[in-house]
C-alpha cells in the first residue's frame, strides 16, 4: 500500500476502486483490511481537500468578498412583489 498524499481526484479515484471492490463480495478475506487501511488515507485525503476548500469559501463570504452575488447587499433585491 502506497501512502496517499495525491490530489482529491487520485484519491477519489482510489475509494471508488475500493468501494467496487468490496461491493462484489468476492475480496479475499486477506486484502479486505489492506483495502480499508487504504481507503482510510484516500477518505483523509479527500476530507482535507473539501475542508480546505469550506475555509477559504468560509473566509471569503465572512469578508464579505461574495459581493458580486445577487442579493449580497440586500437579501430582498431579488424578490419581486
Amino acid at each position: 500500500m502506497r501512502p496517499m498524499n495525491g490530489s482529491y481526484r487520485e484519491a477519489y479515484a482510489t475509494l471508488s476502486r475500493i468501494a467496487a471492490e468490496l461491493e462484489t463480495g468476492e475480496a479475499d478475506l486477506d486484502r479486505v483490511l489492506p483495502l480499508l487501511e487504504e481507503a482510510r488515507g484516500a477518505y483523509a485525503v479527500c476530507r482535507e481537500r473539501i475542508e480546505a476548500v469550506r475555509a477559504v469559501l468560509a473566509g471569503e463570504w465572512a469578508l464579505g468578498e461574495d459581493s458580486d452575488l445577487p442579493g449580497a447587499d440586500d437579501p430582498d433585491e431579488d424578490e419581486e412583489l
